[in-house]
């Protein structure tokens, strides 16, 4: 079976995201859930890895990298510019960690639940199910479909 592009991807995403308060609450919401699964599996190192002494070698950042691959069968800007936003969500954890103001990942928790919540509440406003009911790697799709209209905006071919 012939792999989709990530035009048909869009577009099969889209058809559950037409109302613009649905729309808006993506916008907020999708960045915040990635920043926090991410930020939720940051404290949990790898296997194997704990002698490595490194904060890096954890199942936040294995999340990141099989996303990129994922994003890499789709389209090689688009898996640069998530590229980019994964380095700005490691940074962004990097420097909550060193604030001490508690561990990552309970302000990951908090996030993700109320980004979700937003979520949920846009769909109930469009009046549709999240596609990720029908296909769980539309989990995947929604930061790119974002990253998509950035580009078409900017005028960037993916």
């Amino acid at each position: 079976m012939p792999k989709k592009s990530a035009d048909e991807w869009f577009t099969e995403y889209a058809v559950c995201h037409q109302n613009a308060t649905n729309k808006t609450l993506h916008w907020i919401c999708i960045p915040l859930i990635v920043l926090s699964l991410i930020g939720l599996l940051w404290g949990v190192a790898l296997p194997g890895t704990a002698s490595m002494n490194s904060p890096y070698w954890n199942w936040g950042m294995l999340l990141i990298v099989i996303s990129l691959l994922f994003y890499l069968r789709l389209s090689l800007m688009l898996a640069a510019g998530m590229l980019l936003v994964s380095a700005a969500a490691v940074g962004v954890l990097v420097a909550y960690q060193r604030t001490g103001l508690g561990p990552v990942w309970v302000a990951s928790l908090v996030v993700f639940v109320v980004a979700w919540i937003g979520q949920f509440i846009g769909h109930k406003i469009e009046g549709k199910k999240p596609a990720f009911f029908e296909d769980i790697q539309y989990l995947l799709i929604g930061p790119i479909w974002l990253l998509a209209f950035i580009y078409r905006r900017l005028g960037i071919r993916y």
